[in-house]
């Protein structure tokens, strides 16, 4: 049975090597993540990690190996606290995934990709599926807009700022139908890439709840929303 999950974003700025002078910049952005997957790994060691990937549907590991040096500098990561095989081309969120794994103490973390344009419908169908996976720590992995105010790495957008209110909203009340009910189109003008993972946490959700949040929280730094959040089941 899934009893906590955990939603946090995937840039490869929570990784201190990557970031340069730019350390303190981006520590409570850090300091708030690996502290949830830290929280996550007290409940379970061995994970499952969603996230949207324009690679499509697949699954990666657990039994992979990767680096950072496409993203400037050669950090290894590991899906796995055991050996492992390398992969020099593993995508952006499964060397995240095996980063946080890591940093929180975990053993294993299996990552499940999906498409980030994929269908809500499918999507919620998808988490349905992930439902029935035995006693593991979900990590849904996606970031919100980069569309916030001059700072932004995207053109400024007033509707980011509602956006990712609604989804902080939907993560806090640890309520599936409001994450159901995202705006893909919206979300593509937003610059938002964890809509889909969010919809696929949805469908999982209405599967295996009542659940409900005990951390959540929106940072902003450079003008991007990054969503963290807690969830606990509430069986």
């Amino acid at each position: 049975m899934i009893r906590r999950l955990a939603v946090l974003p995937n840039p490869p700025l929570l990784v201190p090597e990557l970031v340069g002078g730019a350390v303190e910049e981006t520590a409570a952005l850090r300091s708030a993540c690996v502290g949830a997957a830290r929280e996550l790994a007290d409940s379970s060691l061995h994970w499952v990690a969603i996230a949207g990937d324009p690679s499509g549907r697949g699954t990666v590991g657990p039994d992979i190996s990767g680096t950072f040096r496409g993203y400037g500098v050669d950090v290894p990561v590991a899906l796995s606290a055991v050996e492992s095989t390398s992969d020099p081309d593993l995508p952006l969120p499964a060397l995240v995934a095996g980063w946080l794994r890591a940093a929180a103490g975990a053993m294993t973390v299996r990552v499940e990709l999906v498409h980030p344009d994929l269908a809500p419908a499918d999507c919620f169908a998808l988490g349905k599926e992930f439902a029935a996976e035995p006693e593991v720590g979900v990590l849904v992995l996606g970031s919100g807009s980069h569309r916030h105010g001059e700072a932004s790495i995207g053109r400024p957008d007033d509707r980011a700022g509602p956006f990712d209110d609604g989804v902080r909203a939907a993560l806090a009340a640890a309520d599936p139908e409001a994450l159901r009910d995202l705006d893909p189109a919206l979300a593509v003008e937003l610059g938002v890439d964890g809509r889909a993972a969010w919809q696929v946490l949805a469908g999982l959700a209405e599967a295996t709840g009542p659940w409900r949040c005990v951390r959540s929280e929106l940072l902003v730094p450079y003008g991007v929303g990054y969503h963290v959040a807690v969830w606990e089941t509430g069986a």
